[in-house]
This record gives structure tokens, C-alpha cells and sequence, in this order.
């Protein structure tokens, strides 16, 4: 179990989809290509082109108003596990209020804090972000 908790948190941060769904939770729902937005080490600051990337994910999740957008804040896995839990927590929240002031209904983001994730080829980047899903 905890290694198919692993790849549903490793396909959710890399964005991929059509992965096998657990046992009884029936097929996954359709959803389109996560959409990263980027920050700089350490912050939760959203610069020019990270806000252009929200309002894009704004449009695409307002021309599907029965889908559910979840946002995971992810960080760089330097720092202790406190710290980067703290901001991709920040990460996630801060990206889902720019989607609300976006015309996004609240009630219809969730939000998911992965801590620490570095990617494969061990870049720090794929930690320096936060990801936009629109599902179903």
C-alpha cells in the first residue's frame, strides 16, 4: 500500500496521468495535464510569469465548472522536513487564492502539501513548484 501511495504522489507531482487506480476506488477521473507553477528557492512569492500560469489554469478550470482543481505545493528537498512541509503547504494555499481571485469558487479547489521531492535526474526544480490539476 505504501508503495502505490509512493507512485500516485510521484505521478501526481510529475504530472502524469492515467495511472492505475487502487483496488475499489473505481477509474480515475479524467483530467487534463498538470500545470507547474514555479517559484524561487525558499519562497512562495508568485512573480509575473507564475501569476500568467494561474490565470491560464483559472480560464481552463472556469470553462469546466463541475471539475475539481487540486493544487500540490511541493518544495526543494533542502531544508529540515518541517520546513519544507510548511512551504508547500504556503505554496498550495498561496496558488489557490490566486485562483479564487481568478473567479475560481474556492469550494472547489483542494489542496495537497507534498513536503520535500526532487526529481529523478535529481534537479531541485521539480521541488521548487506548485501543481495545478483539473479533474473530471
Amino acid at each position: 500500500m505504501k508503495e502505490m501511495r509512493k507512485l500516485m504522489m510521484i505521478s501526481v507531482l510529475y504530472g502524469l496521468v492515467g495511472c492505475a487506480a487502487l483496488p475499489g476506488m473505481g477509474p480515475p477521473a479524467a483530467s487534463s495535464p498538470a500545470t507547474p507553477v514555479f517559484f524561487q528557492p525558499f519562497s512562495a512569492a508568485l512573480d509575473a510569469p507564475a501569476l500568467s500560469t494561474i490565470s491560464s489554469a483559472a480560464q481552463e478550470a472556469q470553462a469546466e465548472p463541475d471539475a475539481r482543481v487540486v493544487v500540490t505545493g511541493a518544495a526543494d528537498p533542502v531544508g529540515s522536513a518541517k520546513a519544507n512541509k510548511y512551504l508547500s503547504e504556503t505554496r498550495a494555499q498561496v496558488v489557490a487564492d490566486a485562483l479564487v481571485a481568478d473567479g475560481v469558487p474556492r469550494g472547489r479547489i483542494k489542496l495537497r502539501a507534498a513536503g520535500a521531492v526532487q526529481s529523478p535526474s535529481g534537479s531541485t526544480q521539480a521541488g521548487r513548484r506548485a501543481l495545478i490539476q483539473i479533474e473530471g
